[in-house]
């Protein structure tokens, strides 16, 4: 596959997962149908979600231990590379992402290869906790002051990355602050970040099962964003 300049675009789904033994399977079998390279990297997870994702048809590559999603990315892109993929498109494990929203993402990285291609979650009518809304929120201002540009989204996981030009790029931490420091490393570094709006699934509250911790990993965003804000 080519772009429109005519340089090669060879993409695959990338996949970070944490216990989502309940979701992974039908995540991959929504990205095959767009994809047949579909990698999930499981971050030392022990409730079988290896399984489970190689049974409906992924790669994948295990982490011993819970090593942070910024780690299980940086694994699934170093390896997409290696075998000769220019681009890694992230979902997440637990279904929030739609397989098909993934040719919109698509279409803007072909359009722009050397680009980070955001997906910007179009909530609408679906009940979101206020504690979130508030941390995205002021996530996006810090981010953007930090980074020097508009990003729709900072906090979005449904993504495109061109592994040759991210992959060398400084590591601010390997937990979840990877998806905030890349945006700002990358804007400062003239790697052009993109957003398109795409449609997401949230189920209802009480049925949602989180990894992120709202204090502890809220406070590694805010560290690890204000170290780069202050050297800059």
């Amino acid at each position: 596959m080519t772009t429109s300049d005519g340089h090669a675009f060879r993409a695959a789904v990338l996949i970070p997962a944490y216990q989502c033994a309940a979701t992974i399977a039908p995540v991959v079998a929504d990205a095959r149908r767009h994809f047949d390279a579909v990698v999930v990297v499981d971050d030392g997870s022990d409730d079988g979600t290896a399984e489970r994702a190689r049974l409906a048809g992924a790669e994948v590559l295990c982490h011993a231990r819970n090593r942070g999603k910024g780690a299980a990315l940086l694994t699934g892109m170093q390896h997409l590379a290696a075998r000769g993929y220019t681009h890694a498109l992230t979902m997440d494990g637990d279904g929030q992402h739609l397989g098909g929203e993934i040719p919109t993402l698509l279409a803007a990285a072909r359009t722009d290869p050397a680009a980070i291609v955001i997906g910007v979650r179009t909530i609408g009518s679906q009940e979101v906790a206020a504690a979130n809304l508030f941390g995205n929120r002021v996530a996006n201002v810090a981010i953007r002051v930090a980074a020097g540009t508009v990003v729709g989204d900072t906090q979005s996981g449904f993504r495109v990355y061109p592994l040759a030009t991210v992959l060398p790029l400084p590591v601010d931490g390997r937990r979840f602050e990877y998806e905030s420091t890349v945006i700002i490393r990358a804007a400062r570094a003239e790697i052009p970040v993109k957003s398109v709006p795409v449609a997401v699934y949230y189920p209802p509250i009480a049925e949602r099962r989180s990894h992120y911790r709202k204090v502890v990993d809220t406070l590694r965003i805010i560290r690890a964003v204000a170290s780069l804000l202050i050297r800059h």
